[in-house]
């Protein structure tokens, strides 16, 4: 993994996922070097400016596309709006969810990424799920040169992305590709749906991802009996959760195998392994809409896999980095053994041969969405070059 800042796993975790969704190495040093100081004080102290440093850059990219586009240039306007609204969500995802300046961001995040997007001519169209009161937001990437209904994987965030960071790092243009369409979602607990429509984290997955399929299910693009689902990082908790106890689901991946969150929880609490977000204990209590820690541990106790793995009766892709520091590789081998009644599972460990042996294989991304567009896509139908 890329260790700009020396012993601080998070931020350097930060600065890896911005450049798997497209950050260049020159803003990243630009962005990073002021914050070595920053962080010699600190990383609470230093979080703030690690906002401020991110979104300097940014808006200094979204001042460069409105020359672009009033030159006409639009593709390149799209291209650099798409690279600042990477540079938003990277400083807006690290803070204390009270701390105001996020909330502002976040918005400004938003409407970056989508009109970037638009600008940069990107087949990607936002869809709104009903769920419940409310929404669930989405974005598809449909099939590229399919007649009719075609296959679609459903991707998952783990705790702290959202869903437009999921569509750069995850495997949606690869499967476009490959045939196969993809709704990349912001669950409940995540994105849009923590931030703006206040939904915590669910342990019963299911509750959500099958209102999901039904959408996907209705769609005359989609063909209902070739719907798979994905889950990176704790979405390799919630993808095999809601494969297990919503049948309809063709095949599932866990991108990171969170076979017991509740046992990482309590080691966290130890100080042991790595975690992903600063001020964490606050941040997974406003996931899983906890009112304090002791209501946290007793969700948490329950993200567990144990006892519902043999539900699973089709395909199950676990992948897993052999380096992860935040989840145990035991956990991958745990859920494989577990799949016992699924008719094709595969476990991949990502070692230094090919690379991506971080977590959820932050430090090389392309090795792993290699793999699994590959694997959905020799199952669900699709095309392999």
């Amino acid at each position: 993994m890329f260790e700009y800042f020396p012993k601080n796993y998070v931020w350097n975790l930060s600065a890896n996922l911005a450049m798997e969704m497209g950050a260049r190495i020159g803003e990243v040093d630009a962005i990073c070097r002021p914050l070595l100081e920053a962080l010699e004080r600190g990383e609470e102290v230093g979080t703030p400016q690690f906002l401020a440093s991110w979104e300097r850059q940014g808006d200094q990219l979204v001042e460069l596309a409105a020359e672009d586009e009033a030159a006409g240039r639009r593709f390149s306007a799209g291209e650099k709006l798409g690279r600042a609204a990477t540079y938003f969500i990277t400083g807006e995802r690290m803070q204390a969810r009270d701390y105001a300046p996020r909330v502002a961001l976040y918005a400004k995040f938003r409407d970056t990424f989508d009109r970037g997007t638009a600008l940069a001519g990107e087949d990607v169209v936002r869809v709104e799920i009903p769920y419940q009161d409310t929404h669930l937001s989405a974005l598809f990437v449909p099939a590229q040169g399919v007649d009719g209904p075609a296959p679609v994987l459903l991707q998952v965030n783990g705790l702290d992305s959202t869903k437009e960071m999921v569509y750069r790092t995850g495997p949606a243009l690869k499967l476009a590709r490959r045939g196969i369409a993809s709704l990349v979602l912001d669950q409940p607990g995540t994105g849009e749906a923590l931030r703006l429509q206040e939904l915590p984290a669910v342990v019963e997955a299911e509750q959500w991802a099958s209102v999901v399929y039904e959408h996907l299910a209705a769609r005359d693009d989609v063909d209902a009996d070739r719907i798979g689902l994905c889950g990176v990082s704790l979405g390799g908790y919630y993808a095999p959760r809601a494969v297990a106890f919503e049948p309809r689901f063709a095949l599932g991946v866990a991108w990171g195998a969170n076979h017991d969150w509740g046992e990482v929880q309590e080691a966290r609490l130890a100080a042991q392994g790595e975690r992903p977000v600063p001020h964490y204990w606050e941040h997974v209590q406003w996931v899983w809409g906890a009112k304090d820690r002791d209501e946290f541990f007793e969700i948490a106790r329950r993200v567990t896999l144990d006892g519902v793995l043999d539900r699973i009766r089709v395909p199950f892709l676990v992948t897993h980095g052999e380096q992860d520091r935040q989840i145990p590789l035991a956990y991958a081998h745990r859920s494989y053994e577990q799949l016992v009644n699924s008719p094709d599972r595969e476990l991949k460990v990502f070692t230094d041969r090919e690379g991506g042996v971080h977590h959820s294989s932050v430090d090389n991304g392309a090795v792993a969405t290699d793999v699994i567009a590959d694997w959905v896509a020799e199952r669900l139908g699709g095309r392999l070059g």
